[in-house]
């Protein structure tokens, strides 16, 4: 059974599984299949909004397609995240990629 195959059977049976989500989101990405990655990204973020590593890995993934106004807006609300878990290395990091993709 591939990643996919196995993260949409672990899904099937529990759909708040965040970390089965979050996998799901990055295949779709490594993929190139950009709007499905975004769609589990929001699913995931609906169900835990703190979670900081979604909103970077969609921003990454976002400034890579070149769709820089949907990156930046996740940068910055994963920004907000990273502070309010005081998460000081993400919040850099994401930081630096708004930085980068504002110029």
């Amino acid at each position: 059974m591939d990643r996919l195959a196995a993260l949409r059977e672990i899904l099937a049976r529990d759909p708040g599984n965040i970390f089965a989500r979050y996998g799901l989101a990055l295949e779709h990405s490594r993929a190139g299949q950009i709007d499905a990655a975004l769609a589990e990204f929001n699913t995931l973020l609906d169900q835990d909004p703190g979670y900081v590593a979604a909103y970077q890995m969609a921003g990454q993934m976002l400034a890579s397609a070149a769709r820089r106004e949907e990156a930046q807006a996740f940068l910055r609300r994963g920004m907000a995240a990273a502070e309010r878990a005081g998460n000081a290395h993400a919040r850099s990091e994401m930081e630096s990629l708004l930085d980068e993709i504002s110029r």
